[in-house]
């Protein structure tokens, strides 16, 4: 893209539309925002209160789950309430400095859940393959500093983009058709050459996203490659049950981010508000049926749960 001829004139402040050509259903649409928003609050603080006050909860599974549950209420409390707002009172009204730090925030979170369903996938790994030195592998200590550096690389990666964005000119349109701000996306309104960016978006995406999903497919053909290992029928069958939680949010997080992506790529026909529907998904549902998965399908959080909620008649 080359430079364009402007002026010294730079928009400071945008408006998010919400989802292009169905302003008149905002109303309805924001009920399963609404709903999806309140059951990942409710759901995942729950978790989090379930694992730190129940020490038979206290193992490395558990931890990494609770990272996990709290990554969920930051990227939903980061994008929900502002697309409300939209759906309920039209203040879609935002300033570039909120607008940058809403993408900073929303996408720090994204690729900090994408690092811990990176490291969950080998804690299962550790426990299939090395199930005696399990808890002397995965101390606190080393969990602990696991989740530093999910959260410091987040950091690191996003934290250029604040300059790439800060140093545009917005001459164009302020009006952006979505209900969150994404940088890609706001960087399109402006001026400048932004190739830059676009190369970096790339750059962050290959190093975080797209090689956490191989090395979380690595992880698993390597937990594969042990259970076929493993003589006993009912043994085997267990240790796979422990990794069906984990592959179900696995395909809840990436698949419809996966979807979206191929439909931006090759939908050229598709309406602009599928695409911003199918984005909007890929932040609602993960943080909405996370903690129900492993509420479901993990026995000792599912025994847990019920105790807390029922302690008082039990």
């Amino acid at each position: 893209m080359t430079t364009l001829n402007h002026t010294g004139f730079s928009h400071t402040v945008f408006f998010l539309l919400g989802i292009p050509g169905l302003e008149d259903q905002h109303m309805w649409i924001s009920i399963p925002f609404f709903m999806s928003y309140v059951i990942a609050l409710l759901g995942n603080s729950l978790l989090i209160f379930t694992i730190f006050t129940k020490n038979s909860l206290h193992g490395p599974m558990y931890l990494f789950l609770c990272m996990l549950a709290g990554t969920d209420i930051v990227l939903s409390t980061c994008t929900v309430p502002q697309a409300l707002a939209i759906f309920w009172f039209h203040a879609g009204e935002i300033s570039l400095d909120r607008c940058i730090t809403q993408l900073f925030f929303t996408s720090f979170t994204f690729i900090s859940e994408s690092g811990i369903l990176l490291v969950m996938a080998f804690d299962r790994y550790i426990a299939i393959c090395y199930p005696l030195r399990y808890t002397t592998i995965l101390t606190h200590a080393l969990i602990g500093k696991i989740g530093v550096t999910i959260f410091l690389r987040s950091y690191c990666t996003m934290f250029p983009i604040v300059f790439l964005l800060k140093r545009l000119t917005f001459c164009r349109s302020n009006v952006l058709p979505h209900t969150v701000c994404e940088h890609i996306g706001l960087a399109r309104f402006s001026c400048d050459d932004i190739r830059v960016n676009i190369w970096y978006g790339i750059f962050v995406l290959m190093s975080t996203v797209i090689l956490d999903v191989m090395l979380i497919f690595v992880s698993y053909m390597l937990i594969l490659r042990a259970l076929f290992r493993i003589p006993s029928r009912d043994a085997r069958h267990k240790a796979l049950n422990t990794c069906g939680s984990h592959v179900c949010v696995i395909i809840l997080f990436y698949g419809p981010g996966i979807f979206s992506v191929l439909t931006q790529r090759f939908g050229r026909h598709i309406s602009p508000h599928i695409h911003v529907l199918l984005a909007n998904v890929c932040i609602l549902m993960p943080p909405m049926l996370n903690p129900i998965i492993y509420g479901i399908k993990t026995k000792q959080v599912r025994d847990q749960v019920i105790h807390v909620l029922f302690q008082k008649n039990i």
